[in-house]
């Protein structure tokens, strides 16, 4: 959040996770990180891993970064207040010098990101910045109230995609019982992991942390 900045919420709680030795696993969007570089080595010298994991992982401290997308144009859309994807990118590319890092690659978007150009675009990306592993995900969309992700997805698909909007819906709409359901079908699903994976190992990345 960028109130960390003032309130150092984050720094305080790693503190915690050094004096106590714990390893850590970090899921951000944010370049802020950066400012703890220095607690976060103590922690990948000084915590002490469970005994089933010592020889499974090669650091300590395990970063994932959040994306939807690589499009900063698309980003300015979809996570309006959250910093940039190049700017994660970057913050990937020095992160990686120190520890383990990779990308929750989550929610995948429909129609917008999901196809193989896409796919192939962004973990091409990925693996230029030094992304290790990638931890993929589709899109889910709750509520049907004003407020809800699924309403305020749906506006921004009619404002910015509206090409997309009716097949966007389908792939939330469950026909047998004639209501919204939150997640797409498991074939749906399911092959965005597989497409995922395909590209995965053309680029030789992981698709888990191990």
């Amino acid at each position: 959040m960028p109130i960390e900045k003032d309130l150092n919420l984050t720094r305080d709680i790693l503190k915690t996770f050094l004096r106590f030795k714990f390893p850590v696993h970090i899921i951000t969007k944010s370049d802020l990180i950066l400012r703890d570089i220095d607690i976060l080595e103590k922690i990948n010298n000084e915590a002490i891993l469970p005994e089933d994991l010592e020889n499974k992982l090669k650091s300590k401290v395990i970063i994932s970064f959040s994306f939807s997308t690589i499009d900063d144009e698309i980003a300015k859309i979809m996570e309006p207040n959250a910093p940039l994807p190049s700017k994660r990118l970057e913050t990937i590319k020095e992160l990686s010098k120190y520890f383990t890092v990779g990308v929750a690659f989550m929610p995948i978007l429909p129609y917008i990101g999901d196809n193989d150009v896409e796919l192939d675009k962004a973990i091409s990306k990925f693996s230029q910045y030094n992304c290790q592993y990638i931890l993929p995900g589709s899109l889910s969309l709750f509520g049907n109230n004003e407020n809800s992700s699924r309403i305020k997805y749906y506006k921004a698909i009619e404002n910015y995609f509206p090409e997309y909007l009716e097949d966007t819906k389908k792939l939330f709409w469950n026909d047998r019982l004639l209501v919204n359901k939150d997640y797409p079908s498991n074939n749906y699903q399911n092959s965005i992991y597989k497409k995922v994976a395909k590209y995965c190992n053309k680029y030789k990345i992981r698709t888990s942390i191990i």
